[in-house]
């Protein structure tokens, strides 16, 4: 009877707090330590806000430096896509070359969110900036339940746009909306901590260049 009820709670605890997997194949034969440096050209999918998409690259750039990998500086690269005028979901193996070549890296590494809710889905393609080639390929998932995919800046911007304008309290709530909302987006701490446990998850595949 004890062991059925612990099994139980075992199983409404992996329920909880959630679960997750992932995978990956890589290039057989190449050589991973030439890698010196790596560009996370783009984040896609599921969140449109730029400060939600930084912070994720940000979580990959981490797994990247545990991996002896450098990554550029993000402010570098969406300089180089603004100007070049090309999204990351249209980027073929010829603007890999292009873009591998005007940022002096030998990869890059394209991120992709499909899904976010209560299942959160990331996939990876590392591209060889030399001549295209697919490098590595990964994913990642981890089940949320439900929570709060961002902090929603637009309701802080609603309540002090009223506080400030306690006359006109719809339009102030209204401006401080739109200002709030114009701050950009984050990810909740909860939200945040799935998304890196897929990330590392689909980075557990990823070769090392550390020896």
């Amino acid at each position: 009877m004890k062991v059925i009820v612990t099994l139980i709670l075992l199983s409404i605890l992996a329920v909880i707090s959630g679960c997750s997997s992932g995978g990956g194949s890589f290039l057989a034969g190449y050589d991973f330590s030439s890698i010196d440096k790596i560009a996370v050209v783009e984040v896609t999918g599921y969140f449109k806000k730029e400060g939600v998409r930084n912070q994720i690259a940000n979580f990959v750039e981490i797994e990247l430096l545990e991996r002896g990998f450098a990554p550029i500086e993000r402010s570098r690269i969406q300089a180089l896509i603004d100007e070049q005028d090309f999204q990351a979901s249209e980027i073929t193996a010829t603007d890999a070359v292009k873009t591998g070549k005007i940022l002096n890296v030998p990869a890059i590494l394209l991120i992709d969110v499909p899904e976010f809710g209560e299942n959160i889905n990331v996939s990876g393609k590392m591209l060889d900036a030399t001549d295209g080639r697919i490098l590595w390929v990964g994913y990642g998932k981890a089940r949320t339940g439900k929570l709060l995919t961002t902090v929603i800046a637009a309701t802080a911007g609603a309540v002090i746009g009223a506080a400030v304008d306690s006359d006109h309290t719809t339009e102030g709530a209204i401006i401080g909306g739109v200002l709030g909302g114009a701050a950009g987006y984050t990810l909740s701490p909860q939200a945040a901590e799935k998304v890196k446990e897929a990330i590392g998850k689909m980075c557990d595949s990823m070769p090392s260049r550390l020896k």
